[in-house]
């Protein structure tokens, strides 16, 4: 039952943020077309729903060939292989909206484990790939809510930016939706939702450690 009412909300919400936010998609697409590369949507590979993969959209914030450059797969606090509105797109997480499509297509749910690319995916625990996925990826989630410093924190580390998130990230996210599948709810769902939204407006607060009870603490 939870998951035909998970997949009901997320049709739903998809169908009107889409709606919604239809008339700012068209200005940033205008503003994609006219500015650094000229891209508009970009196109990759994502690890899903058991492990399989499928093509994730999002608004065009970095430049063409970007995962050969600098630090591939990982983004840096003020990358600079990330466009002017990229920029702006990203800290807004506006560069998200395309997603819902994924959403409706049934690729992704709005509240799950965020779809990695292979080198990040394989960051994990060798006893955790087999596991994250055995729900939907989404949009956000409660690592994506954890971890929203997370250029931050890669950027701040004293080692190389992969080997920080191998060691240090990859374990920790990993227990984290290991939490998520064993509390997953419409409640649960609910307060990850509204708890998104909340920290765009009010990056600082801690609302997820305040929400969120039993999930495994931070020490990094």
């Amino acid at each position: 039952m939870y998951h035909f009412v998970k997949r009901l909300i997320d049709l739903f919400i998809a169908a009107v943020t889409l709606i919604v936010s239809f008339p700012f998609m068209l200005i940033i697409v205008i503003l994609l077309k006219i500015t650094g590369e000229g891209e508009i949507f970009y196109f990759q590979k994502r690890i899903g729903y058991k492990n399989q993969y499928f093509d994730i959209w999002k608004f065009a914030t970095m430049l063409k060939n970007s995962m050969n450059m600098g630090s591939g797969s990982i983004t840096v606090r003020d990358d600079p292989r990330v466009t002017s509105v990229g920029k702006f797109l990203r800290k807004t997480k506006l560069n998200e909206f395309p997603q819902v499509i994924n959403v409706l297509k049934g690729d992704l749910s709005i509240v799950g484990p965020r779809p990695l690319v292979d080198r990040t995916f394989n960051a994990y625990p060798d006893e955790l790939r087999d596991l994250v996925y055995n729900v939907k990826p989404g949009i956000t989630g409660l690592g994506s809510l954890v971890f929203r410093d997370e250029e931050t924190l890669i950027s701040n580390a004293t080692e190389d930016p992969h080997v920080f998130y191998e060691n240090t990230i990859a374990p920790y996210k990993g227990l984290l939706e290991m939490w998520y599948q064993k509390n997953a709810s419409i409640w649960t769902d609910s307060k990850i939702i509204f708890a998104t939204a909340w920290v765009i407006l009010r990056p600082n607060s801690d609302i997820v450690r305040r929400w969120f009870k039993g999930v495994p603490e931070r020490t990094f």
